[in-house]
């Protein structure tokens, strides 16, 4: 799996209109599915990367293009390359894998937008904590059956109760992104 890079929503020209998205539910697919957090460390001399790697979820389009939806991520899917690192990143100074097991982004409303964006409303949970999201996300690819829908957000870590930083060496915004394949599972009828 590669890394996913944080890169600016393509030129409205490039994107898919979200209008079309067939009506019904849409189930995530692992494959074609990644989302990766990079965090400034080090005072900002190194960059901490990483990805996960295990991914539940789906959504539904509404008639009128509106969407919601859900997408659970296994927190100890997270990997870094290191695994001391990796380790710590999972026990309760981060995402507290054994009693969280799951990073999960609920959208409670996507809106499509002009230019083939939809805008997005939901909620971030992590580490048993809960905050309110906010993001805009694209359609990068699709056939009939399948669109691959891609966003970022910028997190302020500590609202999730992430807080360890040595000597404030760590950022407290975290930078994720996510690119996400979603198949059509036409409704029974």
């Amino acid at each position: 799996m590669t890394e996913l890079p944080l890169h600016s929503p393509p030129p409205a020209a490039a994107v898919a209109d979200p209008a079309s998205l067939a009506p019904g539910t849409w189930t995530l697919a692992g494959e074609g599915t990644e989302a990766t957090f990079r965090v400034g460390n080090f005072w900002g001399l190194m960059t901490v990367r990483g990805r996960f790697q295990t991914f539940a979820g789906g959504g539904r389009v509404a008639a009128d293009g509106s969407l919601t939806g859900r997408v659970a991520i296994r927190a100890v899917s997270l990997t870094t390359g290191n695994p001391k690192r990796d380790g710590h990143l999972r026990s309760p100074d981060f995402f507290d894998a054994e009693r969280h097991p799951e990073v999960v982004v609920t959208i409670t409303r996507g809106t499509p937008q002009p230019g083939g964006a939809y805008a997005l409303e939901g909620t971030l949970e992590a580490a048993g904590k809960t905050q309110p999201l906010t993001l805009t996300a694209t359609i990068d690819k699709r056939s009939p059956d399948s669109v691959t829908v891609t966003a970022t957000a910028d997190i302020d870590r500590t609202q999730l109760g992430m807080t360890w930083s040595p000597l404030g060496m760590a950022s407290s915004r975290a930078a994720l992104a996510m690119s996400a394949r979603f198949d059509h599972q036409p409704d029974a009828g």
